[in-house]
């Protein structure tokens, strides 16, 4: 493209079904679009493990490029997968470019974990549920160790990470 273009191609915002991001994204690049989904590496507890997935950066949402005169924008909002295209009232929203290079760009993220040594926990459920601690490690399957205090001794407990939760 030259800057005589009347028109020249933008990133813009679409919104997805829930859990649906990538069917967009295929049925998308299946029609002609150029998009982009942004992943990252989270920990997540599944069949009492806790297990790396590959996740959406940005949750029902991923990012095309478009342009006014090359692109027949009707067909994106009866995709499989796609629920609209983010718009302010009838016009879209235009993301900057500078936003969808910095995603691409940046070097991999560390793995979001559910938890990190030394964040406060409570204790959801169980016979010690209410109870307050500090995040000290997980054993790589299903269990977390964590410091209570006890009887004002410090305790370190084996917790399964599910019954886990943030403390407020």
């Amino acid at each position: 493209m030259t800057d005589t273009d009347p028109s020249p191609a933008a990133w813009y915002a679409v919104h997805t079904k829930p859990r649906q991001e990538a069917r967009a994204l295929e049925n998308l690049t299946n029609q002609g679009f150029e998009c982009f989904l942004p992943m990252m590496e989270v920990e997540k507890v599944r069949r009492q493990k806790v297990s790396r997935v590959s996740e959406p950066m940005f949750s029902r949402y991923l990012f095309i490029c478009l342009n006014d005169v090359n692109h027949n924008w009707s067909p994106i909002r009866s995709t499989l997968g796609v629920s609209k295209l983010v718009s302010f009232g009838h016009v879209p929203a235009k993301v900057p470019p500078e936003f969808i290079h910095f995603l691409r760009e940046a070097p991999p993220a560390a793995v979001a974990r559910l938890f990190e040594v030394g964040d406060n926990v409570r204790i959801a459920n169980g016979p010690l549920a209410g109870l307050e601690g500090v995040y000290q490690a997980h054993d790589g399957e299903t269990r977390a160790f964590v410091l209570v205090d006890l009887l004002g001794q410090p305790q370190k407990l084996k917790l399964a990470i599910e019954s886990l939760a943030v403390s407020q």
